[in-house]
């Protein structure tokens, strides 16, 4: 149950930040749900073989080379996902900020 309440809180997010900047563009609330599975699964699958990756250059950021690897990770999922646009990287990494700070704060609620 915690599961669907998570994928639907993290519809929800991406709802909203879709609202809020005007760079991403979604087609509905079903379109956010499954972008929502897609980006869950890409965060399951592929991001920890990419951080694992890059460690080195992550670790010479100070860890802010995660946020370039989290918009890439949205700009894979525009492009799995139909009625899921990101018009460019720089708002794929706005979105990505966006997305972390509204799913942590609501995390953090519940």
């Amino acid at each position: 149950m915690s599961i669907l309440i998570n994928w639907g809180v993290s519809a929800l997010v991406i709802v909203a930040a879709a609202y809020l900047l005007p760079g991403v563009h979604i087609a509905g609330f079903t379109t956010a749900l499954v972008a929502a599975l897609v980006l869950g699964i890409i965060n399951a699958v592929l991001k920890p073989i990419l951080v694992f990756l890059t460690l080195p250059i992550n670790i010479l950021t100070l860890g802010l080379f995660t946020l370039v690897i989290n918009a890439l990770l949205i700009m894979l999922a525009t492009f799995i996902v139909p009625g899921f646009v990101v018009d460019g990287f720089g708002w794929a990494l706005l979105f990505s900020i966006l997305l972390s700070v509204i799913n942590a704060f609501l995390h953090a609620a519940t």
